[in-house]
């Protein structure tokens, strides 16, 4: 495998080149965002490794333009910006995969095989992988926390996205109100009990048209529930 590794911290650079081609991958390290494009449109590898935080361009910079260009090389996203959102912009602007700081070597290897062997594969590309449901018209991706509508990562509060994440951990099944409150509203002791319901409100409208709705319970909680 012919890898692009961009990242401009020298020590994690360093481990990281080490570690990966004593896994057999031939590593071209770089530590600029405007070298990383150019280093490749010039010679496209096989994967690409990408922090985002980079002089020159960052990393979503280098993503998107290179996406622009129509360079299709699967990329996985490496950084220490772990939230949501991050993950959300990130796989807007054309990334693969995302894996947040720290991380296990491992999991980098298997991950940059996976993606590797699907775009390889025009049969396998096409299957979901093991930590993508399908849900209606929905895609939840388990890995990144991110979820999908006709390719595109749908946006939701961090409340909307906290209520999604449970009710899709058990689709079909009804989740006590109870619950839901304690997910959505950790430690927040001073929120109304009642606060759910807006929450619930406002993520019945944005599933419009999703092939899910967002049913009420009288007794037992809420539910997802595919349309027929």
């Amino acid at each position: 495998m012919k890898l692009l590794l961009v990242e401009d911290d020298p020590t994690m650079q360093a481990t990281l080149h080490r570690a990966l081609s004593r896994r057999g991958m031939e590593v071209t390290p770089v530590g600029d965002g405007r070298a990383a494009l150019a280093q490749w449109a010039a010679q496209p590898p096989d994967a690409v490794v990408l922090d985002l935080t980079l002089p020159g361009l960052d990393g979503l910079q280098v993503l998107q333009q290179a996406r622009t260009r129509g360079l299709r090389t699967p990329v996985i996203i490496l950084t220490a910006r772990g939230t949501v959102g991050d993950r959300i912009m990130g796989l807007n602007s054309g990334a693969d995969d995302y894996l947040p700081k720290p991380f296990d070597l491992d999991e980098l290897e298997a991950r940059l095989r996976a993606l590797v062997r699907r775009s390889a594969d025009p049969v396998a590309s096409t299957a979901l992988p093991p930590s993508v449901q399908q849900i209606g018209a929905i895609r939840y991706d388990t890995n990144s926390g991110a979820i999908y509508l006709n390719g595109e990562v749908m946006e939701f509060t961090p409340r909307e996205l906290a209520l999604m994440h449970a009710l899709l951990a058990q689709p079909g099944h009804a989740v006590t109100k109870e619950r839901l409150y304690e997910l959505v509203f950790p430690g927040q002791l001073d929120v109304q009990y009642e606060a759910i319901e807006v929450v619930v409100y406002r993520l019945r409208k944005k599933l419009a048209g999703t092939g899910l709705t967002l049913m009420t319970l009288r007794g037992l909680g809420y539910l997802l529930r595919t349309d027929a």
